[in-house]
């Protein structure tokens, strides 16, 4: 699944984070995707095919700069 992602966003991902949250919102993005989690704050590196498998969806995408 090719997911076009920006810093900002609010991704859902597949499995559960130990804190019971499933929302992440994106810090980097790069050749690995920089997430922090929205229930407990920790932050993650994935790299960009393992958050690809990972990805459910996107839940807010990032507001756009004007």
């Amino acid at each position: 699944m090719l997911i076009d992602i920006h810093v900002g966003d609010i991704v859902r991902l597949r499995k559960r984070h130990p804190c019971g949250s499933t929302d992440w919102q994106i810090t980097r993005v790069g050749a690995d995707i920089g997430l922090r989690c929205l229930g407990c704050g920790r932050r993650v590196m994935l790299p960009r095919d393992e958050f690809r498998r990972r990805a459910r969806c996107i839940v807010t995408p990032a507001s756009p700069e004007s």
